[in-house]
């Protein structure tokens, strides 16, 4: 345990230490400055702008911002759509795969699309080398770059004083994907070949097995996906059983890696409203309320899968950890970390299965991605979804004490609070409707391998996953049919596009609004008292709007497993 609690330190320090400086690196990219990297991508920056028309000193109101961004995903949704429903006819394609089906094409588009991920396939036994690359390998560096562009479009609406504008969203989109996620996920694609990884284009290799069998092993090129759809908190992996994989995660050390690379963009990006807004401390405090909703996780995680449950205690005569579904390699603790990373971050990496965790912490990795995945959260998508929290902290202290609200000099009127409701129930409406409907079809029930409170959760599971843009499942689930589909597809673009375009809208009005100074009068986004109030409304909504469900789910199959029942 003292090694495991170490382990925790470390991640926690390297964390703390790096998301400052890479935040102040990021407020460069944004602001347009010079960085260490222009010399290198300056001219390809340049030459993109030439080429396209686009002028990134020409900027744009929120409307426009949006419509730009509308019009960028459906091209993208367009172009990867078509390749996976055609990938037979395309090249790079050894292993002959056929082409997708309408459906699963369409599901698989929006997924990555969205940030989210959801696959409702096998990766090696689906894909060829083409479409990982063309299709899903590049909706993960732009649909990372979009979300962190709307995060600055949103910083800027903070930190902007009676101004039409929030920035440019073509500029954004390229100097955050040249000079943020293209050099970021080369080193760790060089971090995970020298890990091991596997990077080839090849169909794969036979072996022969102890036994004297022959078994095919699927290969191909892995870590450069890896990498980006780490540091992009996509989440999609190369192979089926994602970072369980030997392939795709192959040693402990890569596993703490690529938790490490899931959060630090998130983590980062904190500092960067820091920056922008002047207000580093303010940085600082929400970056804490985050610290400590993941250390909670981890830890509440890592006891309740190491106390194991009721039947294999009596069964072993003594306390035995839960180890169903985890890889011997990376133990208990390696499972709590990335469990938790991926969950706090829109990520849904896995390196074990969600599915056979004991309920309570199953609950957990559930109610992570329900609070709207602000515990640093997704690439941009984090940052501005903790934005909405404190915008509403902020409006009900105010009230409390008889004080007109105000978020760093800006007044928070009616406006923005009611942008901010839309997007949490552009949140929770999909997961609850879907999940309701679901739950009482024939479509929805036959899709599930159990019974009862666990099959309550596998179905609240994946509308939670793919709502909230995280992608990963409960594995009892079988969703590659056209009803699963299709509805994940619909929850997946509510709940991506519901939330960006009200947070744009926030945006919008916050940046033509008058900043006043902030003075002693002034409402305190610093400190301990704040970060008490951030998390209090945090815990509140989350428990208001989800707590129901819960009961009925893991919390009714904790009690069951108490009473020693096995599904």
């Amino acid at each position: 345990m003292i090694r495991d609690m170490l382990q925790l330190a470390l991640f926690i320090g390297l964390l703390a230490a790096l998301s400052p400086l890479l935040g102040r690196y990021v407020h460069q990219v944004f602001s347009g400055r010079r960085t260490l990297l222009h010399p290198i991508f300056g001219p390809v920056e340049r030459g993109v702008y030439a080429l396209s028309g686009i002028r990134p000193d020409e900027h744009q109101g929120w409307g426009k911002y949006a419509v730009s961004l509308i019009g960028f995903s459906i091209a993208g949704f367009l172009l990867t759509f078509l390749v996976l429903l055609f990938q037979d006819r395309l090249p790079l394609n050894p292993q002959g795969f056929p082409g997708l089906s309408w459906h699963l094409a369409l599901n698989t588009a929006v997924s990555f699309l969205t940030n989210t991920n959801w696959q409702s396939y096998g990766g090696e036994t689906t894909m060829s080398h083409f479409s990982q690359m063309v299709a899903l390998t590049y909706q993960n560096f732009v649909s990372a770059g979009v979300g962190i562009a709307v995060c600055a479009a949103v910083v800027r609406g903070i930190a902007r004083n009676e101004s039409a504008t929030i920035g440019n969203f073509w500029a954004d989109l390229v100097r955050v994907t040249l000079y943020v996620l293209l050099p970021l996920s080369l080193i760790g694609a060089a971090l995970m070949l020298w890990q091991g990884m596997v990077q080839n284009f090849d169909a794969g290799v036979t072996a022969t097995t102890l036994e004297g069998g022959k078994q095919f092993i699927a290969t191909g090129p892995v870590a450069s996906q890896i990498s980006i759809k780490l540091l992009g908190t996509n989440g999609g992996g190369f192979f089926n059983v994602n970072a369980a994989h030997p392939f795709e995660n192959p040693t402990a050390l890569s596993s703490f890696l690529q938790s490490f690379y899931i959060l630090i963009i998130p983590s980062a990006l904190v500092f960067l409203l820091g920056e922008a807004v002047g207000n580093r401390r303010h940085a600082w405090t929400v970056w804490s309320v985050m610290l400590a909703l993941f250390v909670g996780g981890a830890l509440w995680i890592y006891f309740n899968e190491l106390n194991g449950t009721h039947l294999l205690h009596q069964f072993a005569g003594g306390a035995v950890p839960n180890m169903e579904g985890k890889e011997v390699r990376f133990g208990i603790f390696g499972t709590s970390l990335f469990a938790t990373a991926t969950t706090d971050a829109s990520c849904g990496a896995v390196n074990a299965m969600h599915d056979s965790m004991t309920p309570l912490g199953g609950m957990l990795v559930l109610f992570n991605m329900l609070l709207g995945e602000i515990i640093y959260g997704g690439v941009g998508s984090g940052l501005y979804g903790m934005i909405l929290f404190i915008l509403l902290t902020v409006f009900i202290a105010g009230l409390m004490v008889g004080r007109t609200p105000d978020y760093l000099g800006k007044r928070i009127e009616g406006r923005e609070i009611t942008w901010c409701m839309v997007a949490l129930l552009a949140c929770a409406m999909p997961i609850l409707c879907f999940s309701a409907v679901a739950a009482v079809s024939s479509w929805g029930t036959g899709a599930l391998n159990n019974a009862g409170a666990h099959g309550l959760s596998e179905i609240l599971y994946a509308y939670t996953s793919g709502t909230q843009n995280n992608g990963s499942a409960f594995a009892g689930l079988s969703a590659n049919v056209p009803v699963w589909n299709v509805t994940l597809a619909a929850a997946m673009l509510i709940g991506r596009f519901g939330v960006m375009l009200s947070m744009l809208v926030v945006a919008g009005s916050l940046a033509a609004r008058r900043k006043r100074p902030v003075s002693e009068s002034s409402f305190p986004v610093e400190g301990p008292t704040f970060g008490v109030l951030l998390l209090g409304i945090i815990f509140v909504v989350g428990a208001l709007t989800y707590l129901p469900a819960l009961s009925l789910g893991p919390i009714v199959e904790q009690f069951q497993m108490m009473r020693g029942m096995v599904f």
